[in-house]
């Protein structure tokens, strides 16, 4: 399976990409990226574009690929709702709706969130918004479309891009892991999941913590 990767440079888009260099399912990776990763692998190849609402000149490169990965991303802390939304879901929706435009047989899997608020009318912003792109998503004529909702991740070992709050309550994982087990996943498993829903299937759309960590056994 050939794969594209959004957000390498972020922290889920990196652990998703550490699986997928490690997976001998996996044979060839296209970074999509405003910036490049600085990895030389030979599964690997990048495609930077500055700007995602300007795909015209990049159609070529993003042709014949399996599976997307969109992990590209940003926290919602300290934004309002207009710019979180442009990002979150003008952005997104774009990105999709080309990939679609160009090859509808491919399998699209949106890293969305824990708590995500499908019906788009609670009192959490981030939560609404990222309702509206999967419900948006669920639209376009992908084969197949996973929403990935992890919750608190333990990064993979060797992660580069780790959030600060990451760092600084990481140790307690195990103990979040057994407070709250349907809440709390490895990095791993999530981009395990991403993988084996790609290759396999999985009997429902929407891949909530517990899905993650039953798909990532195999």
């Amino acid at each position: 399976m050939k794969v594209i990767i959004t957000g390498a440079t972020g922290m889920v888009g990196e652990g998703v990409l550490l699986e997928c260099l490690s997976h001998p399912d996996i044979t060839q990776i296209l970074l999509v990226s405003r910036k490049t990763y600085g990895l030389q692998h030979p599964k690997l190849q990048e495609c930077l574009i500055p700007d995602f609402m300007q795909l015209e000149d990049h159609v070529t490169q993003l042709t014949g690929y399996d599976a997307c990965f969109y992990c590209a991303g940003i926290s919602s802390n300290g934004m309002n709702e207009v710019a979180y939304t442009f990002i979150t879901y003008d952005v997104t929706l774009h990105f999709a709706r080309r990939l679609a435009a160009i090859q509808p047989n491919m399998i699209f899997e949106y890293v969305s969130g824990s708590h995500t608020d499908s019906s788009e009318q609670g009192r959490i912003m981030w939560a609404r918004v990222k309702g509206k792109t999967e419900n948006a998503l669920a639209k376009l004529s992908f084969k197949e479309i996973y929403y990935i909702r992890p919750g608190f991740m333990q990064p993979t070992p060797g992660q580069k891009n780790i959030k600060r709050y990451y760092r600084m309550i990481g140790h307690l994982y195990p103990l979040l892991r057994w407070l709250f087990p349907n809440q709390v996943s490895t990095m791993r498993e999530v981009g395990l999941a991403m993988i084996l829903a790609a290759l396999k299937g999985y009997p429902r759309p929407i891949l909530e913590v517990k899905d993650i960590k039953l798909l990532a056994r195999g």
